[in-house]
């Protein structure tokens, strides 16, 4: 199972955006799908839920509602192997949307844009090959600017396996604040972030319309996260925080799965409004709401 998956939540499109970046990229498919019940909130039978592939990694889409809209301070980086590829994407990703970087040649990449697409969600497409094909892509802007080494040091102390394998800093040249990061490579639980210092100039920055969800083996895995992570930030409902830089994250037993989508419709339905009325998730009090104890 893949330990942090980008969750993406949409108003009403996710069905339509999932099946459209699907049709995108290789080795691509819908995992499975969930649906709003009698009880909401959303309109009975309508998907809440779809968890998908990308060139075999793992993200899940939201059907949320309006409340929260895409920035490119999370943004996809999709690394493209030709020409071809990168030309096709550029095209189909960039209709509807917004251009944020032309296509074409720049001093970092042969070729690379940067684009939202119709939907909100933000891209960067680079010709290059890499082990991973899109990486989540974290940039700190505003009052968060300058913090961008500061996060990628906690976030690999709080996962096993994890490093930041390179940082490339702004010069006194550069125009941007010496010594800040121009560009980083980190891995958390051997998946691959990167991260940018991207200047102060910006009216957007993180948003809980990308999440991080972590999926956590035990409820002392829980409560060790949700406390680092809330140090400095703030809780929300149902396993969702914010870090001190303003990051989204969803820190969720593993078990939650086999509750809320359990055999039992009523204990399910339990399990679910215990959910709701929680912050930090409580594996034991979900398993007692689904056992009706």
């Amino acid at each position: 199972m893949q330990k942090i998956t980008p969750f993406l939540w949409f108003d009403s499109q996710a069905e339509e955006a999932v099946n459209f970046y699907t049709s995108l990229f290789k080795d691509s498919k819908v995992l499975n799908v969930t649906r709003y019940g009698e009880a909401g909130p959303g309109p009975a039978g309508t998907v809440m839920t779809m968890n998908f592939q990308l060139s075999g990694q793992d993200f899940t889409a939201l059907n949320g509602g309006p409340e929260f809209k895409f920035t490119p301070a999370i943004s996809l980086f999709a690394n493209c192997d030709s020409e071809e590829e990168i030309d096709r994407l550029f095209e189909r990703l960039s209709a509807g949307g917004a251009i944020l970087m032309e296509l074409g040649k720049y001093p970092f990449s042969d070729k690379f844009c940067w684009i939202n697409d119709r939907y909100g969600v933000s891209w960067q497409l680079n010709l290059a090959s890499g082990v991973q094909k899109i990486t989540p892509f974290l940039t700190f802007v505003g009052k968060q600017h300058g913090k961008a080494e500061e996060a990628m040091n906690l976030y690999v102390s709080l996962f096993e396996n994890s490093s930041i394998q390179a940082i490339q800093r702004y010069g006194p040249e550069s125009g941007e604040s010496e010594g800040t990061v121009m560009h980083a490579r980190f891995s958390l639980d051997g998946q691959e972030f990167m991260a940018i210092d991207g200047g102060l100039v910006h009216n957007w920055t993180f948003t809980e319309a990308v999440s991080l969800f972590v999926n956590c083996k035990t409820q002392k895995e829980v409560d060790l996260l949700w406390q680092k992570l809330t140090e400095g930030g703030e809780e929300s409902q149902c396993g969702w925080l914010k870090d001190r830089y303003g990051v989204s994250w969803q820190i969720v037993p593993t078990a939650l799965g086999s509750l809320i989508g359990g055999p039992d419709p009523a204990g399910a339905q339990r399990a679910v409004q215990a959910m709701l009325q929680m912050r930090k998730l409580d594996l034991a009090a979900l398993q007692r709401a689904y056992e009706g104890g």
